[in-house]
């Protein structure tokens, strides 16, 4: 037994040893524990104790341990139990364990985390506990709620407790948009890659909720959209945790949240407790914050210079250094310095080494040789400012139609947004489409068959054609709705079906052909292909033969 080191330990730590404190009080209780289970009951990054386990003697079974009962007496005057932050719905658990245990399944059934997406879990007790406090401190009745980002299934949580309340999920993982929608408890799905802007119906919102990426970056990023996500008077709650061994990052953080005018409403430490995370030690604060009259100024400022390097990992990590040119791979992996955001903090082991900033068209002879053979009419993306056609934002080209039509388009696509290619290709109107960048899959999703053919693929480019117009009912309306991808789908599909009725010699109100779209899609009100997710594109073509059989009354 050795004691020393730990006096050593808590004397070093003096008034905040009060969290070593506990973590010993834990491992002379007589339990068994875990690394991870230490870590997160006592909201201790796993540095901090780790430091503590080696000055001690520990009894281990397995990847368990504890101290043997017999040198607890030692260490009795040195510990002390740190009770958790005041918990404000912690009362309210008891009453809603069906809830506790459905959460529980859906999350370990949920798709896996993506590093790349600093992805990392919240226990289903976390969730559930959102939930409460949202009922707790809002009316929420009526009102409602967008989730950007929500691996962790919150919306599901706040359906199962608070059913009446309307819950819009805005992601880049086509994963979690077909997850939530599978559990069918009425959430609202929109895919988006926050990057490049957010979607037109996830507006108008009186609570937001988010679980950023961890990174300045990130965190900016996300509460940014969130507040453009709400009406005025709306509030942002935000999970944002560090470790207490660096709190510079924790400034960087709140300097963020300070530049967008945000009110501090209230914070609750270690609220958010997580699978991983343990560099933070598995928790984090949550804020909820109120912007005020200078606020939403301040968020376009924001916006308006966005980087594209959030993440903490992967071609679009904030640490990245690697330069990839159209064509190239994606880069090397390269390990991170520790505990810089949140996937190191979350239990990521390596990092790719290219970031979006650094994955631009940004070479002139790189650029060139990705267009030979191309003449290309218009620019979209990063490229460089040698080339003299005209150009497009990539966030501009998503979030309006282009006023000319040109026939030959160039899409640039940084590594780390290539889920991004099938919106900026419905965003299209072009005969020919090369897209450059690297990442790029030798495919087209499946959701994109009724438009465009991959006509070839190599390295970092892929040329795309569109097809001719289809024969047949179903599939002529189905086209003219993937034709206008700004425009509200349901509207197209609309005025689609009146003008086949039109055709027919019969007549279809607008009231009668909504009946007949929500009967077979009822998820696709007050969206536009742009926004829908690539499950919902799939399974369009269904829905369309539907109410083209009802209004013709055939089958297909």
């Amino acid at each position: 037994m050795e004691r020393d080191g730990v006096e050593r330990l808590l004397t070093e730590a003096g008034a905040d040893s009060r969290r070593l404190r506990h973590a010993l009080a834990l491992v002379c209780d007589g339990q068994w524990w875990t690394l991870a289970d230490l870590v997160r009951d006592t909201a201790t990054s796993r540095r901090t104790v780790e430091a503590l386990l080696r000055e001690l003697v520990l009894e281990r079974d397995g990847d368990r341990f504890r101290v043997p009962l017999a040198d607890t007496p030692a260490y009795q005057d040195l510990i002390a139990v740190a009770p958790p932050p005041e918990d404000p719905v912690a009362h309210l658990l008891p009453h809603y364990a069906p809830a506790l245990d459905r959460l529980t399944t859906l999350i370990a059934k949920a798709p896996r985390a993506r590093h790349v997406l600093d992805h990392v879990s919240a226990t289903p007790e976390t969730v559930l506990r959102r939930a409460l406090l949202l009922g707790a401190r809002f009316w929420l009745p009526g009102a409602r709620l967008l989730c950007v980002g929500d691996h962790d299934l919150t919306s599901l949580a706040v359906k199962l407790v608070h059913p009446q309340t309307d819950v819009t999920v805005v992601d880049v993982d086509e994963r979690i948009l077909a997850y939530i929608d599978e559990q069918r408890l009425g959430v609202r799905t929109r895919w988006a890659d926050l990057r490049l802007g957010l979607p037109p119906s996830a507006r108008d919102h009186d609570l937001a909720l988010t679980d950023p990426p961890y990174t300045p970056e990130g965190t900016g990023l996300f509460v940014a959209r969130a507040v453009e996500g709400l009406k005025d008077g709306g509030r942002v709650l935000l999970a944002y945790g560090a470790s207490e061994r660096t709190p510079l990052l924790a400034f960087k953080v709140q300097q963020e949240l300070s530049e967008l005018n945000l009110t501090y409403e209230a914070i609750y430490p270690d609220f958010n407790r997580y699978f991983g995370a343990e560099a933070i030690g598995s928790a984090a604060d949550l804020y909820i914050l109120r912007p005020t009259t200078k606020t939403r100024p301040a968020v376009q400022s924001r916006l308006s210079r966005q980087a594209t390097a959030i993440y903490t990992q992967g071609p679009q990590a904030v640490e990245s250094a690697a330069r990839p040119q159209p064509g190239d791979s994606r880069g090397e992996a390269a390990t991170a310095p520790p505990e810089t955001a949140k996937a190191q903090v979350k239990g990521a082991e390596a990092v790719s080494a290219s970031s979006a900033a650094q994955a631009r068209v940004t070479d002139a002879d790189a650029a060139l040789s990705a267009l030979a053979g191309f003449e290309a009419e218009l620019l979209v993306g990063d490229w460089p400012k040698s080339l003299t056609q005209p150009r497009v934002k990539l966030s501009t080209w998503l979030a309006k139609p282009y006023a000319a039509a040109p026939a030959r388009v160039a899409v640039a696509v940084p590594a780390g947004l290539e889920s991004a290619l099938p919106r900026l290709l419905l965003a299209c109107r072009a005969a020919q489409v090369r897209v450059v960048g690297p990442g790029l899959a030798p495919r087209l999703p499946a959701a994109l068959a009724p438009v465009y053919a991959l006509d070839a693929a190599g390295e970092g480019v892929l040329d795309v054609v569109r097809l001719p117009q289809p024969e047949g009912d179903a599939d002529t309306v189905l086209r003219r709705i993937m034709d206008n991808g700004h425009a509200k789908l349901a509207n197209t599909w609309r005025e689609a079906l009146i003008a086949l009725a039109r055709a027919q010699g019969t007549t279809l109100t607008k009231n009668e052909a909504r009946a007949l779209i929500r009967e077979a899609a009822d998820w696709s009100d007050d969206l536009t292909p742009l926004e829908a997710p690539l499950h919902r594109l799939s399974a369009l073509r269904d829905a369309v033969a539907t109410t083209v059989n009802a209004l013709t009354g055939t089958t297909s």
